[in-house]
């Protein structure tokens, strides 16, 4: 055993499928539908099998909910609090989401750093989540580095 190991170098792992748990798979669907997000996929690969899956605008990462994915499927409804929606301009995206008939808690701001609210029909939460631009660093989502 050496005093000095060499550092493991761990490999890009990005999140891209967050599992949700919903009670009824066509309102979820329909919800989601209506909220703007992209419908990727609802297929049924197999008998008793459900996988549907969406993508909120602009995302990199997407949700999944359906029937037949073991403990996927078997997730309590409702159970998924504070997904973050990172936004340029809260004001403008909570607008969009009321528009189209969701929802949406009033604009909080917590010294600068701005929250607002909705839900899906089993509790599932989000937050759209806007930063003020001297607060974002090197990577962060809307960072202007140029």
């Amino acid at each position: 055993m050496t005093d000095n190991p060499e550092p493991i170098a761990t490999p890009e792992m990005r999140l891209e499928l967050v599992p949700i748990g919903v009670s009824d798979h066509d309102r979820a669907k329909a919800f989601y539908t209506q909220a703007g997000f992209t419908l990727n996929v609802d297929t049924k690969p197999a008998e008793g099998m459900r996988v549907i899956q969406f993508t909120p605008p602009g995302s990199g990462c997407s949700i999944v909910f359906g029937a037949g994915m073991g403990d996927i499927s078997a997730m309590q409804p409702g159970a998924v609090k504070g997904l973050h929606l990172v936004v340029a301009d809260i004001d403008l995206a909570r607008d969009a989401l009321v528009r189209r008939g969701v929802g949406v808690g009033e604009v909080t701001d917590y010294g600068g750093v701005k929250y607002a609210g909705f839900s899906d029909p089993d509790g599932n939460s989000w937050l759209l989540q806007e930063f003020p631009p001297d607060l974002r660093r090197p990577g962060q989502s809307f960072r202007d580095d140029g």
